[in-house]
């Protein structure tokens, strides 16, 4: 099996890092064919600070993958989350030079690539430019403008920003662990893809990703990314709190979290009592089980306000971008009992846990469903629709020489058939050529950083 079949989704989280490889089965679902995954250190809220620890758990979980799957790994998609993410809307137009042909792919790029050359401020850069909706000469919530006529063309874009210093390290990490970046992508993004299905993002819809360091939001309505935000804490608070209100060390506090955790303290009978070993010689602790609910439901009702606050500010007070599909809740932190009620009660919205199977074969064991796995399956997706649109246009390229349309095309200025698919094949040539500068910009860019 070569690289271009296969995919390798890297999720550099706070808690864990994980490899995870895929490929497309023969009904277009996506099988996953290896995982690693690798505690993380030298990460903190999403932000590496430490290289030399990070690049270990990076090789560990890629080391890990290998052996699951047999593969050799030469390039990755990483994902990108942290505190420094932001994102803004923007819109923008451009004036076609002939109103009289079509709108194509080539335009749309153009425009993208416009909003690309933003000015941010000092030390951020544009990660995503995603169109929303466009207008054509005026008219406007148009969906897909490719094949309209019109003369001038509009969009408005969410435009997702991050610290350049933060995606460099991310870089230098990768490539010091002996790989390929082959691209970035926002994780709520990549959550999105892996968990939420077609009806939701078009009746309206907001992910939340609970990790350990922080919590991603990405909000959908009518088919299109609306809102994305990432919240600087998550499930490494509450185990933070637990360890400071009980007194423990934090693995015991991590485990007490897990095993017998839960966001709704009027669940707890008060004579429920966990006994905890104490450290080197000393008594053991006894903890209620009323006691633990009440300090992990003050943490999840904080970070459930600071989204429901982000949703507001999205404006889903408003009959028209109303969330009716209400929230998804995914990521490690999602796995807490009783989350889905609190939800519910706090913001009075429909909620669900996630799982990453909406695209997945039916053949993947129940460990990689997991809502823990959603960003780094989400990768692999992204991972394997890039490399599909590549390939076809790869494709396209061998089967046709281009430069007899264009020229055919000057001499009679009239159209066949023929020359139409020809004229098609040369943008297609001129947009590959676009997508691999674009892709070595980036690269040199990184290569810069070291």
């Amino acid at each position: 099996m070569e690289q271009n079949d296969i995919a390798v989704g890297l999720d550099i989280g706070t808690t864990k890092i994980v490899a995870m490889i895929g490929r497309k089965n023969e009904y277009g679902k996506v099988e996953i064919i290896g995982i690693g995954k690798s505690k993380s250190l030298g990460v903190h809220r999403g932000v590496v600070n430490n290289i030399t620890q990070t690049i270990q758990s990076i090789q560990q979980a890629i080391q890990e993958a290998e052996a699951d799957s047999g593969l050799k790994i030469s390039e990755v998609v990483v994902g990108i989350a942290g505190q420094h993410i932001r994102s803004l809307q923007h819109s923008d137009y451009i004036t076609r030079p002939n109103p009289e042909e079509v709108i194509d792919a080539d335009d749309i790029y153009t425009l993208c690539n416009q909003v690309h050359k933003l000015v941010m401020l000092p030390g951020e850069e544009i990660i995503h430019v995603l169109p929303q909706e466009f207008k054509v000469d005026g008219q406007a919530e148009i969906k897909e403008p490719i094949g309209m006529y019109g003369g001038r063309l509009e969009a408005n874009f969410h435009v997702v920003v991050g610290q350049v210093s933060s995606i460099r390290n991310i870089g230098r990490c990768v490539k010091s662990a002996g790989l390929e970046l082959s691209a970035v992508t926002l994780e709520p993004l990549a959550s999105a893809n892996a968990v939420l299905s077609q009806e939701e993002k078009e009746a309206g819809v907001a992910l939340i990703d609970i990790g350990g360091g922080t919590t991603d939001l990405a909000i959908f309505k009518d088919g299109i990314i609306r809102h994305t935000a990432v919240i600087p804490f998550g499930g490494n608070v509450i185990t933070e709190d637990i360890k400071e209100g009980c007194s423990i060390i934090e693995k015991q506090a991590e485990l007490l979290k897990i095993k017998f955790g839960s966001a709704w303290p009027g669940e707890n009978k008060d004579n429920e009592i966990v006994s905890i070993p104490g450290l080197r010689g000393r008594e053991p602790k006894e903890i209620t089980l009323k006691n633990l609910s009440k300090i992990i439901h003050a943490r999840v009702v904080e970070i459930i306000e600071q989204v429901y606050l982000e949703i507001k500010n999205y404006g889903h007070d408003e009959q028209k971008k109303k969330l009716i599909a209400g929230l998804v809740l995914t990521g490690g932190g999602a796995q807490l009992k009783h989350l889905k009620q609190l939800a519910e009660y706090i913001t009075g919205m429909d909620t669900r846990i996630g799982y990453p199977n909406e695209h997945l074969a039916g053949t993947n064991d129940t460990e990689t469903t997991s809502p823990v796995y959603a960003t780094a399956v989400g990768l692999v997706m992204n991972s394997l629709e890039k490399s599909k649109t590549r390939y076809q246009e790869e494709a396209v390229l061998s089967d046709k020489s281009p430069v007899e349309g264009g020229e055919k095309r000057e001499e009679t200025g009239e159209l066949t058939g023929d020359t139409e698919q020809e004229e098609q094949t040369s943008k297609k040539v001129a947009r590959k050529s676009i997508f691999d500068k674009w892709a070595e910009k980036f690269k040199d860019f990184l290569d810069n950083a070291e």
